[in-house]
């Protein structure tokens, strides 16, 4: 099957964690936004394509299926794509640890868009910083602390029996959290060593190294999810 992805154009956000799943699955797909324009997403969300009705990208074409949902996509696109161990069990935690990281998504764009994402950053710029230091303080080495434990559990190299589309949404928060929080990320080093282990193994995949070198992997900026803002992100 050929699938057609769709999401937004100049920035990873959401739908980067679909688009890696099927990169290194080496799935058949086509970015269909970045060959059409954004403008090929907005039929499916004024209601006026057949199937469901996506409140907003990324979501995913897959024959006369249209699947909105970072966390759904993933586990509908998993036992595809030879992603997530088989069974209820395995597929049901993989589901599990895919909407907590959808959670810390969440949570990490409130960062710098804690009142509305309508507004600017530079509106809301004094709520951004007393909101990130709460997430610095707490959120983030909860969340990490977490994981951590997940891949202790799964025998200190990946999240579940074997690798799974959770292992490079795992590598895509550590990827965007250094390059949006790199002093509060080198702070929590020594207690995220799995996880950095398990994201150079990731980006060691061959499918994914020829992915990220590659002019599809769209840089991170200050219009994703994940932005560095220095004042965000003290040295101490």
């Amino acid at each position: 099957m050929r699938y057609e992805l769709y999401y937004w154009t100049g920035i990873q956000g959401r739908g980067e964690f679909v688009r890696l799943a099927l990169e290194d699955a080496g799935a058949d797909y086509i970015d269909v936004a970045r060959k059409r324009g954004d403008k090929a997403i907005m039929p499916f969300l004024h209601g006026k394509q057949e199937g469901a009705l996506p409140f907003a990208p990324p979501f995913l074409k897959a024959g006369r299926l249209v699947i909105a949902q970072t966390s759904i996509i993933l586990a509908y696109l998993g036992p595809r794509l030879g992603l997530v161990p088989g069974g209820q069990s395995a597929e049901i935690y993989a589901q599990q640890l895919q909407l907590t990281i959808a959670d810390f998504v969440a949570e990490i764009h409130d960062t710098h868009h804690p009142i509305a994402s309508s507004q600017y950053y530079k509106d809301q710029r004094a709520a951004a910083r007393k909101r990130t230091q709460a997430f610095r303080d707490e959120r983030l080495p909860k969340f990490l602390g977490y994981f951590e434990q997940v891949l202790e559990r799964g025998n200190g190299q990946r999240a579940l029996s074997r690798h799974s589309y959770v292992d490079l949404s795992l590598f895509q928060l550590i990827s965007g959290l250094d390059y949006a929080f790199p002093n509060a990320m080198r702070r929590l080093q020594t207690r995220t060593r799995r996880l950095r282990a398990l994201a150079q193994r990731i980006d060691e995949r061959p499918n994914i190294a020829a992915y990220l070198a590659s002019p599809r992997r769209i840089p991170f900026n200050e219009d994703g999810i994940f932005r560095h803002y220095p004042e965000l992100d003290p040295t101490a």
